[in-house]
């Protein structure tokens, strides 16, 4: 039987993000996405001017339908959350339908390159956290990973060093994982390699037994979408099985693919990344091969 994630997220008509780009990735690794729309919006909100139907009234009558209908997820997958109010209601979906043989993957949609998006209320902030405490796996960023352990961000900034930079994500995430959350997946660590001087992109693993960090070489430009792209892979990999720092590097690599591609055709950042050609990369023919 094929294996179901639910994907809580919203959906945006433009802009490579959300639950557009999670169903292509998701459905490409073998698994059945199966989207619970937070919102719908004519496209993302990086562009100027955008029409937003948010969906948090409605959330509840989609799922109390598949409750009737005693639907089974493997795994449930959350993403950008409007407001504590609407993290409210995926506690509710987690009563009904987070089960012992159902993983929990929460993206803390927060904030990036050391500030929080204008979103982001202690309201919303606090509710995240709780959220991200009951997670099998979390994928912060290096600033919601700061937010979401009360971390200053201007120390973080101040290391330049690949070791130190590891060093305190790793000590932030493990702090987490006190709390509740099993697994962390930091992204977007940039430094400058010390041999060459070019800046670097990492991603980091860390789990109870060990951490894994993989490196590529940063292309100069950020994309929207490409946070929703990665966390997609780490939720496929979870549902089919696979280790989690080998989904990690399959991630890296599809996106470093798809981004080095945008940058050298000049692709709007709000456009998001063309990442569909490099879908194979994801498919069980590729992964068994």
């Amino acid at each position: 039987m094929t294996k179901k994630i639910a994907v809580i997220n919203d959906l945006s008509g433009f802009g490579k993000c959300s639950l557009t780009a999670a169903i292509s990735v998701i459905a490409a690794m073998g698994v059945q996405p199966c989207p619970l729309p937070t919102a719908v919006l004519s496209a993302q909100t990086g562009y100027p001017s955008y029409y937003c139907d948010d969906y948090t009234d409605r959330m509840e009558l989609i799922y109390r339908e598949w409750e009737k209908m005693r639907v089974h997820f493997d795994g449930i997958c959350t993403g950008f959350m409007s407001g504590e109010d609407q993290i409210g209601k995926v506690l509710e979906f987690l009563d009904i339908f987070y089960k012992k043989d159902t993983f929990l993957l929460v993206d803390p949609v927060m904030g990036d390159n050391g500030q929080g998006f204008p979103f982001l209320t202690s309201e919303l902030r606090s509710a995240m956290k709780k959220l991200a405490l009951r997670a099998d796996i979390i994928t912060p960023n290096l600033t919601e990973l700061c937010i979401l352990t009360d971390t200053d961000y201007r120390m973080i900034k101040v290391m330049t060093e690949e070791k130190h930079l590891v060093t305190v994500a790793e000590q932030m995430a493990r702090n987490l994982m006190a709390g509740g959350t099993k697994e962390v997946v930091v992204t977007g660590i940039c430094y400058p390699d010390e041999k060459t001087g070019h800046k670097m992109m990492g991603n980091l693993v860390v789990t109870k037994e060990s951490s894994s960090f993989s490196t590529f070489p940063f292309v100069g430009e950020s994309f929207s979408g490409t946070g929703d792209l990665f966390a997609a892979v780490i939720a496929g990999g979870k549902a089919r099985g696979d280790k989690l720092a080998d989904s990690m590097n399959l991630a890296g690599e599809m996106i470093g693919l798809a981004v080095k591609d945008s940058v050298k055709n000049e692709v709007p950042r709000n456009e998001g990344v063309d990442y569909e050609q490099y879908l194979w990369m994801l498919t069980e023919k590729n992964r068994k091969s």
